[in-house]
Protein backbone atom coordinates (compact mmCIF):
# COMPACT_ATOMS: atom_id res chain seq x y z
CA UNK A 1 0.00 0.00 0.00
CA UNK A 2 1.52 3.70 -1.21
CA UNK A 3 0.31 5.90 1.52
CA UNK A 4 1.33 9.68 1.50
CA UNK A 5 3.08 11.12 4.19
CA UNK A 6 0.61 12.60 5.89
CA UNK A 7 -1.78 9.49 5.79
CA UNK A 8 1.33 8.16 7.57
CA UNK A 9 1.23 10.95 9.85
CA UNK A 10 -2.55 10.57 11.30
CA UNK A 11 -1.92 6.64 11.32
CA UNK A 12 1.18 5.35 12.57
CA UNK A 13 3.62 6.22 15.98
CA UNK A 14 6.43 7.69 14.60
CA UNK A 15 8.53 7.17 17.68
CA UNK A 16 9.03 4.08 19.20
CA UNK A 17 9.76 3.16 22.77
CA UNK A 18 12.80 3.79 24.38
CA UNK A 19 14.44 3.71 27.80
CA UNK A 20 12.65 7.17 28.56
CA UNK A 21 9.58 5.82 28.04
CA UNK A 22 7.02 5.14 31.02
CA UNK A 23 5.75 1.67 30.71
CA UNK A 24 4.25 -1.36 32.32
CA UNK A 25 2.89 -4.83 31.64
CA UNK A 26 4.23 -7.70 29.42
CA UNK A 27 6.52 -6.55 26.55
CA UNK A 28 6.19 -9.08 23.91
CA UNK A 29 2.64 -9.36 23.35
CA UNK A 30 0.72 -6.35 21.71
CA UNK A 31 2.08 -2.81 22.65
CA UNK A 32 -0.69 0.39 24.04
CA UNK A 33 0.83 3.17 23.25
CA UNK A 34 -1.58 5.81 25.18
CA UNK A 35 -0.84 10.22 24.57
CA UNK A 36 -2.75 11.22 27.17
CA UNK A 37 -3.57 14.41 30.04
CA UNK A 38 -3.91 14.30 33.49
CA UNK A 39 -6.79 17.00 33.31
CA UNK A 40 -8.43 15.31 31.02
CA UNK A 41 -11.46 13.17 31.76
CA UNK A 42 -11.43 11.43 28.42
CA UNK A 43 -8.29 10.07 29.50
CA UNK A 44 -8.95 9.26 32.58
CA UNK A 45 -12.06 6.87 31.15
CA UNK A 46 -9.76 5.24 28.94
CA UNK A 47 -7.01 4.54 31.86
CA UNK A 48 -9.96 3.27 33.78
CA UNK A 49 -10.69 0.66 31.10
CA UNK A 50 -7.01 -0.28 30.81
CA UNK A 51 -7.12 -0.85 34.08
CA UNK A 52 -9.69 -3.60 34.15
CA UNK A 53 -7.87 -5.41 31.59
CA UNK A 54 -4.82 -5.41 33.27
CA UNK A 55 -6.95 -6.36 36.56
CA UNK A 56 -8.23 -9.22 34.25
CA UNK A 57 -4.86 -9.98 33.63
CA UNK A 58 -4.42 -9.03 30.35
CA UNK A 59 -1.12 -9.33 28.80
CA UNK A 60 -0.17 -6.31 26.53
CA UNK A 61 2.71 -3.98 26.93
CA UNK A 62 1.29 -0.19 28.63
CA UNK A 63 3.30 3.11 27.38
CA UNK A 64 1.47 6.90 28.83
CA UNK A 65 3.49 9.67 27.16
CA UNK A 66 2.27 13.02 28.14
CA UNK A 67 0.50 15.17 26.12
CA UNK A 68 -1.02 18.05 27.92
CA UNK A 69 -3.69 20.18 26.51
CA UNK A 70 -2.44 23.38 28.14
CA UNK A 71 -4.72 25.35 26.34
CA UNK A 72 -8.11 23.94 27.77
CA UNK A 73 -6.47 22.04 31.00
CA UNK A 74 -4.72 24.61 33.41
CA UNK A 75 -3.19 22.25 35.69
CA UNK A 76 -2.15 19.60 32.98
CA UNK A 77 1.13 20.17 32.99
CA UNK A 78 2.01 20.87 36.36
CA UNK A 79 0.57 17.06 36.97
CA UNK A 80 2.82 16.24 33.75
CA UNK A 81 5.72 17.65 35.51
CA UNK A 82 4.68 16.08 38.97
CA UNK A 83 4.27 13.09 37.43
CA UNK A 84 8.08 12.78 35.50
CA UNK A 85 9.58 14.45 38.83
CA UNK A 86 8.16 11.40 40.58
CA UNK A 87 9.50 8.92 37.73
CA UNK A 88 12.96 10.18 38.47
CA UNK A 89 12.17 8.26 42.34
CA UNK A 90 11.36 5.64 40.40
CA UNK A 91 7.35 6.10 40.79
CA UNK A 92 5.73 7.53 38.12
CA UNK A 93 2.58 4.47 37.68
CA UNK A 94 1.99 5.56 41.45
CA UNK A 95 1.87 9.07 40.53
CA UNK A 96 0.06 8.62 37.38
CA UNK A 97 -2.81 6.79 39.25
CA UNK A 98 -3.14 9.04 41.82
CA UNK A 99 -3.50 11.92 39.55
CA UNK A 100 -5.99 10.26 37.82
CA UNK A 101 -7.79 9.49 40.66
CA UNK A 102 -7.45 12.86 42.28
CA UNK A 103 -8.02 14.85 38.49
CA UNK A 104 -9.94 17.24 40.18
CA UNK A 105 -7.47 18.57 42.49
CA UNK A 106 -4.27 19.61 40.71
CA UNK A 107 -3.05 22.68 42.37
CA UNK A 108 0.49 23.02 43.86
CA UNK A 109 0.02 21.84 47.05
CA UNK A 110 -2.20 19.13 46.01
CA UNK A 111 0.70 17.91 44.02
CA UNK A 112 3.23 18.08 46.87
CA UNK A 113 0.79 16.29 49.40
CA UNK A 114 0.35 13.63 46.57
CA UNK A 115 4.43 13.09 46.36
CA UNK A 116 4.03 12.75 50.70
CA UNK A 117 1.61 10.27 50.31
CA UNK A 118 3.52 7.75 47.55
CA UNK A 119 6.56 8.24 49.72
CA UNK A 120 8.43 10.79 47.91
CA UNK A 121 11.28 12.73 49.33
CA UNK A 122 9.36 16.07 48.87
CA UNK A 123 12.48 18.52 48.72
CA UNK A 124 14.05 16.13 46.06
CA UNK A 125 10.31 15.71 44.17
CA UNK A 126 9.97 19.52 44.40
CA UNK A 127 13.28 20.81 42.90
CA UNK A 128 12.52 17.84 39.79
CA UNK A 129 9.40 19.28 39.12
CA UNK A 130 11.10 22.90 38.08
CA UNK A 131 13.90 20.78 36.57
CA UNK A 132 14.37 21.79 32.51
CA UNK A 133 14.99 17.87 32.16
CA UNK A 134 11.95 17.53 33.53
CA UNK A 135 10.23 19.59 31.20
CA UNK A 136 12.27 18.82 28.04
CA UNK A 137 11.29 14.72 28.67
CA UNK A 138 6.89 16.04 28.67
CA UNK A 139 8.42 17.73 25.18
CA UNK A 140 9.57 15.74 23.95
CA UNK A 141 6.12 13.59 23.80
CA UNK A 142 4.11 16.60 22.75
CA UNK A 143 6.84 16.56 19.95
CA UNK A 144 6.08 12.82 18.99
CA UNK A 145 2.54 13.43 19.12
CA UNK A 146 2.70 16.02 17.05
CA UNK A 147 4.79 13.92 14.60
CA UNK A 148 2.32 11.02 14.98
CA UNK A 149 -0.86 13.19 14.57
CA UNK A 150 -1.91 13.43 17.78
CA UNK A 151 -4.46 16.08 18.37
CA UNK A 152 -6.45 14.97 21.17
CA UNK A 153 -6.40 13.16 24.32
CA UNK A 154 -6.90 10.10 24.59
CA UNK A 155 -5.00 9.31 21.39
CA UNK A 156 -4.39 5.36 21.41
CA UNK A 157 -1.66 3.24 18.80
CA UNK A 158 -1.62 -0.64 19.28
CA UNK A 159 1.54 -2.35 17.71
CA UNK A 160 2.13 1.25 16.24
CA UNK A 161 -1.01 2.03 14.40
CA UNK A 162 -3.28 4.65 15.43
CA UNK A 163 -6.69 3.03 17.24
CA UNK A 164 -9.83 4.96 16.67
CA UNK A 165 -12.19 2.60 17.98
CA UNK A 166 -14.07 2.89 21.69
CA UNK A 167 -12.43 3.14 24.40
CA UNK A 168 -14.70 1.11 26.54
CA UNK A 169 -12.75 -2.24 28.36
CA UNK A 170 -14.84 -4.69 26.01
CA UNK A 171 -13.90 -2.58 22.92
CA UNK A 172 -9.72 -2.61 24.13
CA UNK A 173 -9.81 -6.17 25.04
CA UNK A 174 -10.90 -7.16 21.35
CA UNK A 175 -8.83 -4.27 19.69
CA UNK A 176 -5.58 -5.83 21.54
CA UNK A 177 -5.92 -9.21 21.37
CA UNK A 178 -3.28 -11.03 19.38
CA UNK A 179 -4.11 -11.58 15.73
Amino acid sequence: MNRTMTDMRAADLTAPLDARDHTRGASGGPQLVVYGDFECPYTAAAMRAIDVLVARGATFELVFRYFPLREIHPHAQAAAEAAEAAARQGRFWEMHDVLFRNQLRLEAADLRRYAERIGLDVERFEADVVDRATLARIERDVETGDQSGVDRTPSLFIDGLRYRGPRDTASLERALRPA
